[in-house]
């Protein structure tokens, strides 16, 4: 089966980007595929550089850049709502007159017809958040 996310919560503000990855994971080990994982609204916050929690804490974001390295997958941050939170790729920041740009690596950005693409690709859109 054909699974994509859309995660639409912020790492730690509440548990559904964590519940995300988890599933992410267990999909995987479940044997079927993972077509796209998108960020969207407060979700886009997964994929700042910026993000430094505790050491003894869990850190999604790198967990996050971990899997698609791992698996080869498709993180997706919608350009509108990185921008209105200030994660920014390279080309972004130039554009924007910003001095750095701050967006993870594995995580790229584009618009919503990602999400729209994911949803008519898959089995199965599973959202959180």
């Amino acid at each position: 089966m054909i699974f994509s996310l859309a995660v639409y919560a912020a790492p730690y503000s509440s548990q559904a980007s964590y519940s995300a990855y988890k599933f992410a994971m267990a999909t995987l080990e479940q044997g079927h595929k993972l077509h796209r994982i998108f960020f969207y609204q407060d979700g886009a916050h997964n994929a700042t550089n910026l993000a430094s929690p505790p050491q003894d804490e869990f850190n999604l974001q790198q967990a996050w850049q971990s899997l698609a390295k791992d698996h080869n997958l498709d993180l997706v941050v919608c350009i509108a709502a990185a921008l209105r939170r200030g994660v920014l790729n390279e080309s972004e920041a130039k554009r924007y007159n910003k001095p750095s740009h701050n967006l993870a690596d594995e995580f790229t950005i584009s618009g919503l017809g990602q999400l729209v693409e994911a949803a008519v690709v898959s089995d199965r859109l599973i959202s959180f958040g």
